[in-house]
């Protein structure tokens, strides 16, 4: 019985019947693979961008809006997390940076995000300023999150940081409008 399987063996091992679609199939799977984990990691930043972008657009449309809340750094932060369903531990990773911009002195804000708390004062409509009517404020989130496949092409090509973060920036900008 151990000797008729012995020969089975013997004989698959001996078998090159197959050996023709080994070379194919060894140069091309790792390629597959590499586009498989390319597309994976794609598809992750695409739904976390999109979510975050989702999240500020909302949050801003609820200021625009002026609801009457007292909108701090704070508030406005748990609002973006909760308007983004998918962004994992979103209120420690998220950073939020507020710019006041004068449309009649312009300057431009900074280009790169810094991924770091800059909070200035929100003043919905409900607290306007009659001193400063009709003041620009650029907002910027940056959300950190760490790639699903850190040494792959697309995660590797990404800037990090010094523990392994890829940043996502979204911006948005609204007028302080007056009564």
């Amino acid at each position: 019985m151990m000797r008729f399987e012995f020969k089975k063996l013997r004989g698959f091992l001996r078998d090159e019947s197959g050996s023709a679609y080994l070379v194919p199939f060894v140069l091309w799977m790792p390629l597959m693979v590499a586009i498989m984990v390319a597309s994976l990691e794609i598809a992750a930043l695409s739904v976390r961008h999109t979510q975050l972008e989702r999240g500020l657009d909302a949050t801003v449309r609820e200021v625009r809006l002026g609801t009457g809340e007292n909108l701090d750094h704070d508030t406005l932060k748990q609002m973006i997390c909760e308007n983004s369903t998918v962004l994992s531990d979103c209120e420690a990773m998220l950073r939020l940076e507020m710019i006041p911009l004068s449309l009649r002195d312009w300057s431009e804000p900074p280009r790169m995000a810094d991924c770091q708390d800059a909070a200035e004062p929100v003043r919905p409509l409900r607290q306007f300023d009659p001193g400063q009517p009709n003041e620009l404020m650029f907002l910027r989130a940056c959300y950190k999150y760490k790639p699903i496949a850190p040494t792959g092409a697309l995660a590797a090509a990404m800037p990090k940081d010094s523990q392994g973060y890829a940043a996502l920036v979204s911006f948005a900008a609204f007028v302080q409008e007056p009564y």
